[in-house]
């Protein structure tokens, strides 16, 4: 699985020279190249808040804290988007409810999860979405590892379909609405950042997009698929896709990962707005 593979690349970062798992294999440079240059990025951003510039020590804090299996699996459930109790996040790590308190705090400190309290009950979500594009990142570089023999499951398979990366579409379901509107020039895209069309943007009004939520993120930029390998939809106006679809029922959560369902309603209203074609979440 993707998250001892997580696991294993994190916990090569040993000396604070080291900035290269040195097991990490030669698969595809450039994409190897891009994912390390966004995950230490994103690292030295989170970390300005700790330290007046992210030191070797600083990021191998980050390191140290995501190699341990129980809080890389606490990242990656909350990578679903949405805030988790500790009791959930504990049956996503697999360990009791007080290992869990003490990893949750430890995030917490170190600033990568935030916690949240709604009448008695306390949430947690990832702290930014930096924090979300470094833990994505990480699973991209993880994949490019040593491969070894895991049959796919039912739950990988889903994942692959379609899924939530934080706040935006991921898996084949992403990629295809993210060609299918490049396709049709709403939008650009190129190097990593995106343009939102004239035309794009009158699609964004008809289809009831919010792309005012008052963050300072880029409107339009793109995020490299750890399943796919290719750029799917980020930034404001992906996550006003993701909300929208969510809104009309036309994906639904998971309960027990952050694969997405598309409904039958889903599918028609896909094929009408997007103009996918009806093979695309064939492999």
């Amino acid at each position: 699985m993707l998250r001892n593979s997580f696991i294993a690349i994190v916990g090569h970062f040993q000396s604070i020279g080291s900035l290269v798992p040195t097991r990490l294999v030669a698969c595809d440079a450039s994409a190897g190249a891009e994912a390390f240059g966004l995950a230490f990025r994103m690292a030295g951003s989170m970390l300005a808040s700790m330290a007046n510039m992210a030191s070797g020590n600083t990021i191998a804090t980050v390191a140290a804290l995501l190699g341990e299996p129980a809080r890389a699996n606490i990242m990656s459930a909350l990578m679903s988007g949405q805030a988790l109790t500790a009791g959930e996040l504990a049956r996503s790590s697999g360990v009791t409810a007080q290992t869990t308190s003490g990893h949750l705090a430890r995030l917490a400190e170190a600033e990568l999860i935030v916690p949240e309290r709604q009448g008695r009950h306390r949430y947690y979500r990832l702290a930014s979405v930096e924090v979300a594009q470094m833990v994505e990142t990480l699973s991209i570089v993880a994949s490019m590892g040593p491969k070894r023999h895991h049959p796919v499951g039912p739950r990988d398979a889903a994942l692959r379909k379609a899924r939530t990366c934080y706040d935006h579409l991921a898996g084949r379901l992403g990629l295809a609405i993210a060609d299918s509107m490049q396709a049709k020039g709403l939008i650009l895209l190129a190097d990593g950042a995106g343009l939102l069309t004239p035309a794009g943007q009158g699609f964004a009004a008809d289809f009831g997009l919010d792309l005012h939520d008052g963050s300072k993120r880029p409107l339009c930029r793109t995020c490299l698929d750890w399943s796919e390998r290719r750029h799917h939809l980020a930034g404001r106006l992906g996550a006003a896709i993701l909300a929208r679809l969510l809104e009309r029922h036309w994906v639904k959560r998971s309960q027990d990962s952050r694969a997405l369902i598309v409904t039958r309603s889903g599918e028609h209203g896909l094929a009408e707005s997007f103009g996918l074609a009806h093979d695309w979440s064939m492999e």
